[in-house]
C-alpha cells in the first residue's frame, strides 16, 4: 500500500484484514494466557525451578508481544482514520500525509503479525544456528559463500536480531572455508528456515582473466537453538572431540591455546567444529548444542519419512535443487525458484540484506500448500 493514496476504502480494507489477524492469532486465547501466566510467576516459589520458569517467562514473552503488537495496530489504525477526517474536514494535505504514513506502517504492521500466526512450532519463534557451505565451484564458492554471509549479517541487522558467529575460517584464496553463526531473536528460527537450501550465483567469474561467466552454489542449512528442556540422548561413547589450534576469519590466531572444537558423532558422521568462542570449553558446549540440534532434525526427518512413505512417494526438496537464484550477467535478477518472488535490484539483496519480501513470500507460499515443513 506504501505510496498510494490514503482512502477511507483503503483503512476499511486494512481494518478487515486486522480483523482477520486477530482470529488468526486468536487473541483473547493469548489475553488469558498473559493472565495465567503472570499469576503462575508472581508465586513465591516461582524461581526454585530455574529451567522451568525460564520456559514459563519465555512463553510469556511471546504471548505479551503477540496481544502488544495487536493493540499497537489497532491504536495505528485509528490515528490514521482520525488524522484522515480531519484531513477531509480541514483539506489539510498534512495530515493526509500523516494519515498515509500510518496507513503505511499498519501495512508493514499487519505482515509482521500475519507471518507470526503462520508460526505454529515453539521452536519458530526461538533462535537459529546459521551454516554456510561452499558447493561446486572451488574458489568462486568460497568467495559465494562469503557473500551470503554477509547478506544475512545485513539481514539480522535490519531485524534488530543479535548474530554470534561460531566459526568463519577463510578460504584457500577467497572468501569462506564455510560459516557458522548464532541468530538470536523473536522469531528468529522461523523466519530464517525459509533460507534452508541451494542457492545459485550467476556471474563474470572475477577470478578468470578470460572474464566468462561462471555458475556457483552454496548450501544454507538453518537448525533451531533447542531449549534445555528438549531432550536429545547423545552417548559419550559415540563422539569423538578433537582440538585444535583457533584462526579466525581471515585466519588470524584468536589466541594461542589449542581451543578450537571438533566434534565427530561416529554413528552419523555427523562433524561439528566450532572456533571463534573464548575458550575450549565453550567452544565445545556450542558444538554439543550444534550437534544435538542436528540430531534432532534428523529424529524428526527420520519420522517424517515414515510417515510420507505411508502417504506415497513425493518431491524432496534437497541438496542440489536450488531454492534461489543471484544473477549478477547478463541481466540482474534475484529469483525464489519456489514462490516466484523476484527482484531485478539486486544489490538490495546482497549488499543490504533486503530478504523480507523472499522470506514473507516462503512462508505465505508455505501456508498456501506450496510444499510440506
Amino acid at each position: 500500500m506504501a505510496g498510494s493514496d490514503v482512502s477511507r476504502a483503503s483503512l476499511e480494507a486494512l481494518s478487515a484484514r486486522l480483523d482477520e489477524v486477530e482470529g488468526y492469532l486468536h487473541i483473547d486465547e493469548r489475553r488469558a494466557e498473559v493472565a495465567r501466566l503472570e499469576q503462575q510467576s508472581a508465586q513465591p516459589d516461582f524461581w526454585s525451578d530455574a529451567d522451568a520458569a525460564s520456559t514459563v517467562m519465555a512463553q510469556l514473552t511471546r504471548a505479551r508481544e503477540d496481544v502488544d503488537g495487536l493493540e499497537r495496530a489497532r491504536a495505528k489504525l485509528e490515528d490514521a482514520q482520525a488524522a484522515l477526517e480531519l484531513a477531509e474536514e480541514l483539506d489539510d494535505d498534512e495530515l493526509r500525509e500523516e494519515a498515509q504514513g500510518l496507513a503505511d506502517g499498519l501495512t508493514a504492521d499487519l505482515g509482521e503479525l500475519e507471518l507470526a500466526s503462520w508460526f505454529t512450532d515453539d521452536l519458530d519463534h526461538g533462535d537459529a544456528i546459521v551454516t554456510v557451505t561452499p558447493g561446486q565451484g572451488g574458489l568462486e564458492a568460497q568467495d559465494w559463500c562469503e557473500m551470503l554471509f554477509r547478506m544475512y549479517l545485513r539481514y539480522c541487522d535490519r531485524r534488530g536480531w543479535k548474530v554470534t558467529v561460531n566459526d568463519a575460517p577463510a578460504g584457500e584464496a577467497i572468501g569462506l572455508d564455510r560459516a557458522m553463526f548464532t541468530v538470536s531473536g523473536h522469531n528468529a528460527y522461523g523466519m530464517l528456515r525459509a533460507e534452508q537450501g541451494v542457492h545459485r550465483l550467476v556471474r563474470i567469474s572475477p577470478t578468470d582473466a578470460k572474464k566468462r561467466r561462471q555458475t556457483t552454489f552454496a548450501g544454507v542449512e538453518v537448525l533451531p537453538v533447542l531449549p534445555d528442556t528438549v531432550e536429545v540422548d547423545i552417548d559419550p561413547g559415540d563422539l569423538r572431540i578433537d582440538v585444535f589450534h583457533s584462526h579466525g576469519h581471515g585466519g588470524q590466531g584468536v589466541n594461542t591455546t589449542d581451543s578450537a572444537v571438533r566434534i565427530t558423532h561416529l554413528p552419523t558422521g555427523i562433524v561439528v567444529t566450532c572456533q571463534n568462542e573464548r575458550s575450549q570449553l565453550q567452544n565445545k558446549a556450542f558444538a554439543m548444542n550444534v550437534l544435538r540440534a542436528k540430531l534432532y532434525e534428523m529424529e524428526l526427518e527420520r519420522r517424517a519419512a515414515e510417515v510420507d512413505e505411508l502417504r506415497g512417494p513425493k518431491h524432496d526438496i534437497a541438496w542440489g535443487n536450488q531454492i534461489r537464484s543471484y544473477v549478477l550477467y547478463p541481466y540482474q535478477m534475484v529469483k525464489d525458484l519456489r514462490t516466484g518472488v523476484e527482484r531485478s535490484n539486486v544489490s538490495s539483496v546482497l549488499d543490504d540484506g533486503d530478504l523480507d519480501e523472499f522470506v514473507v513470500g516462503y512462508h505465505r507460499w508455505l501456508v498456501g500448500g506450496g510444499a510440506t515443513r
